[in-house]
């Protein structure tokens, strides 16, 4: 491989020597690359300085909001080869492709079971010792093992406005799951009715 820049370079090597040379001040994670760390640190942050301009939604990495964008467009440019399912972002592929192989790659080191994904072993392991919740709500006693639960919570004490409409009655909510969840039901009863 040859390099443009002596950084990449560096960086490159560390890929093979496992150096990670930063580290999280928030927990015990290290990374190989600067930006890595500082993406990694805006999930106890909470920061999400790139947002959407079709719908708002902000997110902690610029490839998040390219990713999330295909959902207003639709473009599913990642296709599996066995099945032709489509796919919006490549991480999404490979895990379908892994399902077809029954391959689960990653394995707890406690106990031996496997999965698919390396964020179900992480939720998993957090299982064997006690749920280590590390995200904390700075108003009120509550603690989350994920950020976005946390995020969800402490909407309760912002009193966020309502930005989810449901087209079919007009009824507003302030998460997109809570409105996803009153469309399944209309839906449901439309058809059970008509």
């Amino acid at each position: 491989m040859t390099f443009t820049w002596a950084g990449s370079l560096w960086g490159h090597k560390r890929i093979h020597s496992g150096e990670k040379p930063y580290h999280c001040s928030h927990c015990e994670k290290s990374f190989r690359k600067l930006g890595d760390l500082k993406a990694h640190e805006r999930t106890h942050t909470g920061e999400k300085p790139y947002q959407c301009s079709q719908c708002g939604n902000s997110f902690s990495k610029l490839g998040n909001l390219k990713q999330h964008k295909r959902t207003h467009t639709g473009e599913k440019p990642y296709q599996c080869s066995q099945c032709g399912k489509s796919f919006s972002h490549s991480g999404s592929l490979k895990d379908h492709e892994r399902r077809h192989r029954q391959e689960k790659p990653y394995q707890c080191s406690l106990c031996g079971k496997s999965f698919i994904k390396l964020g179900a072993l992480n939720r998993h392991e957090r299982t064997h010792t006690g749920g280590d919740k590390t995200y904390h709500c700075s108003l009120c006693e509550k603690s989350f093992t994920r950020l976005r639960h946390l995020n969800k919570h402490e909407r309760i004490h912002t009193r966020e406005e309502k930005t989810y409409h449901c087209s079919q009655c007009g009824k507003t909510f302030s998460q997109s799951e809570d409105l996803k969840s009153h469309e399944r039901i209309e839906r449901l009863c439309s058809d059970l009715c008509f």
